[in-house]
């Protein structure tokens, strides 16, 4: 059957995920438009594609036993010289996502994975571009603020193409995945171009 690289990651609503996005394109980055703004829990991870409905019952019954909590980004960050990364950081809601990832990657689960680096949320604001552009981007972020309640993860595919798609958003408490959440959102601040 083959294997498809997945992806699991909590989606940063709009118009807060799609103004990000602009940005990151903005700044050269040009995987800014296959990549939808999101905070990492399981970062590209390579399966079997039979192995595909025995993760997602996973993911479901990792959402069915947790709660929503809040997130809030609050200026940047960067992981350079580690990794040329420049980030909006979570100024609220790591110990959430830390225990979400944990369980994720359960040493008894299908997506058990030892990661390159500690894991430390953020949502990225670009990568890989020159030092000048990360430069800008560290620095006219470096005001942005948003918040919402985190009541969702979601299952993403990276394509032949490069491009991430999402397969199933898991809510909490439910587990079963949905067609769509309703953008549950307040504050941001947008920053001019």
């Amino acid at each position: 059957m083959g294997t498809v690289t997945l992806g699991v990651s909590i989606a940063v609503p709009e118009p807060h995920g799609s103004l990000l996005q602009e940005r990151r394109a903005g700044f050269g980055d040009f995987a800014a438009h296959a990549i939808p703004t999101h905070v990492t829990l399981v970062p590209p991870t390579e399966v079997e594609r039979d192995l595909l409905p025995g993760i997602e019952a996973h993911l479901a019954g990792v959402a069915a036993d947790s709660l929503p909590f809040p997130i809030r980004l609050s200026g940047t960050g960067t992981f350079r010289p580690l990794s040329p990364v420049v980030f909006v950081t979570l100024a609220e809601g790591v110990a959430g996502c830390d225990r979400l990832q944990a369980r994720l990657r359960d040493a008894a689960g299908p997506l058990v994975r030892e990661l390159q680096f500690p894991y430390h949320p953020h949502v990225t604001v670009a990568h890989g571009i020159s030092e000048e552009a990360m430069d800008r981007a560290h620095a006219e972020l470096a005001g942005y603020e948003a918040a919402w309640t985190c009541a969702a993860f979601s299952l993403y595919e990276q394509g032949a193409d490069g491009v991430w798609r999402k397969l199933h958003d898991y809510a909490f408490g439910g587990g079963r995945p949905i067609a769509s959440l309703p953008a549950q959102s307040q504050g941001g601040t947008p920053v001019p171009s």
